[in-house]
């Protein structure tokens, strides 16, 4: 058995202090890997199935021999883990805000997506992946106006729980109308919640997408015995999305 607990790497950022950290689960008799921003847990390896998921259900949408995706957080990895797994995949751009985070994937501190980082078809790349999104730019500054075949976003707990006030805009019409601009037509927009669906949110995804969906995922919590669940939502980039002048913002 392991040492208990271990800091495995600190760092201040803009938004708080971001941590990681392993400790030993007498339940589950394994390492387990967090992530904290302050006093708040983002992530564990204990919960990755709807991470997982959520490559699996937008990749499984997305049609393309040779697929360009783009994940929005890259956390511990296990979603671009699990994209990787698609055959079809040849470029994988994943954005993160923290570069301490992406520093732990290089220095390989995550044994569970070891490899993750010298993937000849990865790209790190430290940005904030809601001010790329609203800007004519986007994601690639070699090549301004990139667009891609999906786009998995992992950032925020939940269309209302958001790690940071400023990033609200992007859960409107406006907002998710200049992410769709990144993909290409056809393409599919993935998001996780961690929180059950939002008929709400829903509503403004179908002012930007067509052919929505909020895919429930249910999974077995060993800490609880008992089961959590979570939110695939998922979405097509068209030109025959609806156009509205109807405003839905998630923040009344």
């Amino acid at each position: 058995m392991s040492a208990r607990f271990e800091e495995l790497g600190w760092r201040q950022t803009p938004i708080g202090e971001i941590s990681l950290r392993r400790r030993f689960d007498p339940t589950v008799r394994a390492d387990v890997y967090e992530v904290k921003l302050g006093d708040e847990y983002l992530m564990s390896s204990l919960f990755t199935v709807a991470e997982r998921a959520l490559s699996r259900l937008g990749l499984g949408r997305t049609p393309g021999d040779r697929l360009d995706v783009l994940v929005g957080g890259l956390g511990l990895g296990y979603t671009a883990r699990e994209a990787l797994l698609d055959p079809r995949i040849r470029t994988l751009t994943v954005i993160e805000y923290s570069d301490a985070v992406i520093d732990w994937h290089r220095r390989e501190l995550l044994p569970d997506t070891a490899g993750l980082a010298g993937d000849p078809r990865v790209e790190l790349v430290c940005a904030d992946f809601f001010a790329a999104a609203a800007g004519p730019v986007g994601f690639d500054q070699a090549r301004p106006g990139r667009v891609y075949d999906a786009l998995l976003l992992d950032i925020d707990h939940s269309p209302r729980h958001l790690l940071h006030g400023s990033n609200a805009a992007f859960y409107t019409r406006e907002g998710l109308r200049a992410v769709a601009n990144h993909l290409v037509e056809g393409g599919t927009f993935a998001m996780w919640s961690d929180e059950a669906p939002d008929d709400g949110f829903r509503a403004v995804l179908e002012s930007a997408f067509v052919d929505v969906e909020a895919r429930p995922i249910v999974f077995d919590n060993p800490l609880t015995r008992g089961r959590s669940s979570a939110t695939i939502y998922l979405a097509t980039r068209s030109d025959r999305a609806p156009s509205t002048d109807r405003d839905q913002a998630l923040c009344d």
